[in-house]
């Protein structure tokens, strides 16, 4: 099943479905060679194992509370952003039900 990506100028309601994470799913927004834009909803308890990304990678938290497991540890709480570099191993560990949006950017 393809998946709708937002279309250039819609409206994305980041923040629907917060009374409902745990049935909620991640959303890729936007995908294209250089760009990806993902919905990201994490129940509390749920991981990420550590894994590499071929992109530079920046996070919003907007709702909930994360960890985040790179060089270091490090919390996410509603409004927190954070930046890493191409290639950087990272991990999430979602400490309460939560919602981030993960952007990509790709050198192509």
């Amino acid at each position: 099943m393809a998946l709708n990506h937002a279309r250039p100028g819609e409206v994305v309601p980041l923040l629907d479905g917060l009374e409902g994470v745990t049935s909620d799913r991640t959303s890729a927004l936007v995908k294209s060679d250089r760009f990806e834009a993902v919905r990201l909803v994490m129940p509390a308890g749920t991981s990420i194992a550590p894994h590499r990304v071929d992109g530079f990678i920046t996070l919003l938290c907007l709702e909930g509370d994360v960890r985040l497991v790179a060089d270091a540890e490090r919390e996410l709480r509603p409004g927190d952003w954070l930046y890493l570099e191409r290639g950087a191993s990272h991990g999430l560990h979602a400490r309460a039900d939560s919602i981030l949006l993960l952007h990509i950017l790709f050198d192509r």
